[in-house]
């Protein structure tokens, strides 16, 4: 039926419940970017987070001015969070820095019932298995290893890599070149009826829609070529694997 099988991540594999805007969480950072010398309140150190997230988008625009949907390292916030108290962070405290903020936003992780189920069926039937995410490599790497899904994709990609997220056509076209994709043979699933599913009709690929609890309230036309509404992973087996 199909030869590629292109997965979204969050909401899709991965079931997950971050919240980065809890107040108790920048209280907790600020304490540990504190153990290095840069000494923040809570307040102060979201405050900062935000400001220095909206100055990386703009030079990633200002360098990606084809991008219609772009996005950042995190990493560069995390490290210039430090820089701004006079304190030149190495890379490994930056990478525990991302590592440490992840676990203090994270309620819960955990795969979908039938993940496995899905992806060892598409691996003994030869299928090739991509991850188009929009996420943080520091965040998601980690993540994909924990979870013991790094073994099952051909091929991955990350929005912070790329600073080019879904529904961009550029970046679905990144996938497709960098892996000699063809459209004719690939489908895409994913639990966002805008990024996953708008994406990939405007690239021309098929796709199938898997709503989820966190999944975006759907407004107007879903585009997809099969769906499943309840969110058992083990349908889209039965609709779209032959």
């Amino acid at each position: 039926m199909y030869k590629n099988y292109i997965f979204d991540l969050y909401g899709t594999l991965i079931d997950i419940n971050t919240n980065e805007w809890d107040m108790d969480l920048w209280d907790k950072m600020a304490i540990f970017y504190g153990y290095s010398g840069a000494v923040y309140t809570g307040e102060e150190l979201n405050s900062a987070y935000g400001r220095l997230v909206q100055q990386e988008k703009e030079q990633v625009k200002k360098r990606r001015k084809s991008y219609s949907v772009i996005d950042i390292k995190i990493d560069k916030v995390f490290k210039k969070l430090y820089e701004e108290k006079g304190v030149n962070a190495p890379k490994s405290l930056v990478t525990t820095t991302a590592a440490v903020f992840r676990c203090y936003s994270t309620k819960y992780i955990r795969l979908y019932d039938g993940v496995s189920d899905l992806l060892d069926t598409l691996k003994a039937k030869g299928k090739k298995i991509y991850l188009l995410s929009n996420a943080q490599r520091s965040f998601t790497m980690n993540e994909i290893k924990m979870l013991d899904l790094e073994k099952y994709f051909d091929g991955i990609l990350i929005s912070s890599d790329e600073e080019c997220s879904k529904p961009d056509e550029n970046y679905f076209r990144i996938l497709f070149e960098r892996y000699a994709l063809e459209k004719s043979q690939s489908v895409m699933i994913g639990n966002d009826y805008i990024s996953d599913i708008g994406g990939a009709a405007d690239f021309g690929i098929d796709s199938l829609y898997i709503h989820q609890s966190i999944s975006p309230e759907i407004e107007g036309e879903l585009r997809s070529n099969y769906k499943v509404m309840d969110g058992d992973v083990f349908k889209i087996k039965e609709l779209i694997v032959k």
